[in-house]
């Protein structure tokens, strides 16, 4: 698997997770600062889309998993 499918499944779990957490209806709700995390998550995505910057990727690529064209 490459950096950039496991960004994306790393985002995506890390998202339904944080609003799990934090949605009051859901059966694993916490408290719902957990939505602040939600919005972390969106700003990073959001910013690494215009900088190319992913500080998950770099990890990943320091671990030696392989690249492909996005990151």
């Amino acid at each position: 698997m490459s950096v950039e499918r496991i960004v994306l499944a790393f985002a995506g779990l890390m998202i339904l997770l944080s609003l799990g957490l934090g949605v009051a209806g859901s059966p694993i709700f916490h408290h719902t600062n957990w939505i602040w995390f939600t919005a972390f998550i969106g700003v990073n995505l959001l910013q690494s889309a215009f900088t190319g910057f992913c500080p998950l990727a770099v990890i990943l690529k320091k671990m030696g998993s392989k690249t492909g064209t996005a990151f």
